[in-house]
């Protein structure tokens, strides 16, 4: 569970190491707010990706078994926080794709899974390993490919602040690692 009253504690430390004066008007709430920002953007911490799975991984056997065709979800909206430096990744968009077997996931899930995944202190590479890992749970197939396009303020507001940098990310599972094919269907 999120520790707010720890959180609280912390930025009002960190208010007072940055020189500022946690009393005055504009910052007496914000420790408060801080604390909810965090229970909302690092829920997924609180779960494993078996735990994800099982929250979203509804789904419905098909009318035709013999369907193998890839299911593709593209342009999914989410953002995360580099592990590094707590640094927000941003206009970050995951394609997934996988080949059902015997059933598929509702659509909304995969939206679903992609955001309580990155709802954590992340790196982007793993984040897509998170993502494929939870699928090829939920649905039951191996075949799965994840790409990911994210900015990293990490980059763009501190240190060499490139802001056109972009970081492309690939997960390959199953037929994927291989299948030039599917993977096309995956690619930003």
């Amino acid at each position: 569970m999120i520790d707010k009253e720890a959180i609280k504690e912390h930025i009002r430390g960190i208010l007072i190491a940055l020189g500022e004066n946690p009393d005055r008007e504009g910052l007496q709430e914000t420790p408060d707010r801080v604390a909810r920002m965090y229970e909302e953007v690092f829920e997924g911490i609180q779960y494993s990706n078996h735990e994800i799975a099982e929250m979203f991984g509804k789904c419905f056997s098909l009318q035709n078994p013999e369907y193998h065709d890839p299911v593709v979800v593209r342009d999914i909206s989410v953002f995360s926080y580099c592990e590094h430096h707590m640094a927000l990744m941003y206009n970050m968009h995951i394609n997934v794709a996988y080949v059902p077997e015997g059933k598929v996931i509702g659509l909304s899930k995969i939206a679903r899974i992609c955001d309580m995944a990155s709802k954590r202190l992340q790196i982007q590479e793993r984040l897509g390993a998170d993502i494929a890992e939870i699928l090829m749970e939920a649905t039951g197939s191996e075949n799965v490919g994840v790409v990911i396009s994210a900015t990293h303020s990490c980059m763009t507001a501190r240190g060499i602040r490139n802001s056109s940098a972009q970081t492309i990310t690939h997960t390959f599972k199953g037929t994927f690692r291989n299948d030039v094919n599917l993977q096309r269907l995956v690619m930003l």
